[in-house]
């Protein structure tokens, strides 16, 4: 009977947009509250945000985590990231911000049959968000793939966190 108590204790409702980070160190728990806090302070009541974050670095819990498709915006290691891009399936994000201030994510990616060359991700050490709370961005990205649950609040939280 715990069990069936604690584990509906687990649920609650659940985020608009993850967005998952895994540094090549780790992050700790508080460093996610805290930047859950900020991120949803400005965005605003909606859509919700959950920042969920690795205390590890894992290659095999972060491809789990790509690879299941559940989170809207993704960060990880500069390394990672780059590697990852000859797969495709990222999204552009020239909407979203100006190419020329982020030139470091500017790549050239399989879409579809051929290759196009476009923004697909935002360096951390750039990022307001995380120059706010004194956290260190250098060699992390953040990114949206197109198998995001909901493209356009990821959109819309990806935005945020590439304000400069």
């Amino acid at each position: 009977m715990l069990l069936i108590f604690v584990l509906a204790g687990c649920g609650g409702p659940k985020a608009d947009v993850t967005v998952f980070l895994m540094g090549k160190s780790g992050i700790p728990t508080e460093i996610g509250e805290k930047l859950q806090a900020s991120l949803q302070s400005k965005i605003g009541q909606t859509p919700t945000v959950q920042v969920v974050t690795s205390p590890l670095f894992s290659l095999e819990k972060m491809m789990v985590e790509i690879a299941a498709g559940g989170h809207g915006v993704l960060i990880i290691p500069a390394e990672q990231f780059k590697g990852m891009a000859q797969q495709g399936g990222y999204v552009s994000l020239d909407d979203l911000a100006k190419p020329e201030d982020f030139a470091e994510g500017i790549m050239e990616i399989p879409v579809g049959d051929k290759k196009e060359k476009h923004l697909y991700g935002i360096p951390m050490e750039k990022s307001l968000w995380f120059k706010e709370l004194q956290l260190n961005g250098k060699e992390l990205f953040a990114f949206i793939l197109q198998s995001a649950p909901d493209l356009e609040k990821a959109k819309q939280m990806l935005k945020i966190i590439a304000q400069k």
